[in-house]
């Protein structure tokens, strides 16, 4: 099955349309990389580097091989969202951090104020560049990254929806439309992508976290950890993350409402989609943005890692 944006609208049993590859207008060859603006790689180099990152990040990196990757998440004290990314680890003393949403430069001078004597260097890898494709890995899957001479690929789709991101020394070519494109997709598969009036807003179980296994419970000690932990076990999670159609131009923090009541707000927007942070109960609702309809489409499963 290829991947496909077009759904029926307005209908709480959405299904897809057409099977046509989801760049198919923008006429870019299946094989080729194609630049993604925005996103960036942290390094985190040194002997102490994966004790840094368990201390620091919400899942548990402690049994991630060498080669493999996971979704993680960094939180505020209060255990808010302030960045959802790939953890890569490329060599046992060297990890990376995948941003898609920028802030590349003021999250590494974040991470660097908690490094005290440990043996890390936290630096932003200005020589690696990030392509996207939307066909399968040749050989990366799952977890699993792969090594292809001096690029590293990841599997980052699902058989529905298959991608490849890569890292690569080489810059890639840029197409117009094409970030758009694999951000929408990116919410269709539960990613959600925050702007700067997003940071520090969301818990992770509110945005959809859980469906990515980005955060562990049980792994111990991390900033946020205590709330995150007390959400889960007491069963405190109130609001969820849904996928709902927009109107355009629809901005993070617009305000959703069922009659005249408030709903929940959106969190995240790609076009005309976003991930918007509704209560629980709230499943068959009307709801509208201004007086604008705002049917719910359906999250896509498998970018869990």
């Amino acid at each position: 099955m290829r991947g496909c944006l077009a759904y029926h609208c307005g209908s709480r049993n959405a299904q897809i349309l057409c099977l046509a590859p989801v760049h198919d207008n923008l006429h870019i060859p299946e094989a080729a990389f194609t630049a993604l603006p925005g996103h960036a790689v942290i390094a985190l180099e040194g002997p102490d580097s994966v004790a840094f990152a368990q201390a620091q990040f919400a899942n548990d990196l402690g049994a991630l091989p060498v080669g493999q990757w996971q979704w993680s998440t960094w939180l505020s004290a209060k255990g808010r969202v302030i960045a959802i990314f790939m953890l890569c680890r490329p060599a046992a003393d060297m990890l990376w951090l995948v941003l898609a949403d920028g802030r590349a430069d003021a999250l590494a001078a974040q991470l660097q104020r908690f490094v005290f004597r440990r043996k890390v260097k936290v630096s932003v890898r200005t020589d690696l560049h990030v392509g996207g494709r939307f066909a399968a890995p040749s050989r990366a899957h799952g977890s699993v990254l792969d090594v292809d001479g001096d690029a590293n690929d990841f599997d980052l789709g699902t058989t529905a929806l298959p991608r490849t991101l890569r890292l690569s020394p080489h810059p890639f070519v840029v197409h117009d439309g094409f970030p758009a494109q694999w951000r929408q997709v990116d919410l269709r598969l539960g990613l959600p992508r925050l702007d700067d009036s997003a940071v520090e807003q969301w818990t992770p179980q509110q945005i959809g976290l859980d469906r990515l296994s980005a955060y562990s419970v049980k792994k111990g000690c991390y900033p946020g950890q205590e709330i995150v932990a007390r959400t889960h076990f007491l069963g405190k999670a109130k609001r969820v993350a849904q996928l709902v159609e927009v109107p355009p131009g629809t901005q993070p923090g617009a305000v959703l409402r069922h009659g005249e009541q408030t709903a929940g707000s959106v969190a995240s927007v790609g076009g005309t989609l976003a991930l918007a942070v509704l209560p629980i109960e709230s499943e068959g609702l009307d709801l509208h943005l201004g007086d604008v309809p705002v049917p719910r489409q359906p999250l896509l499963e498998g970018l869990a890692r």
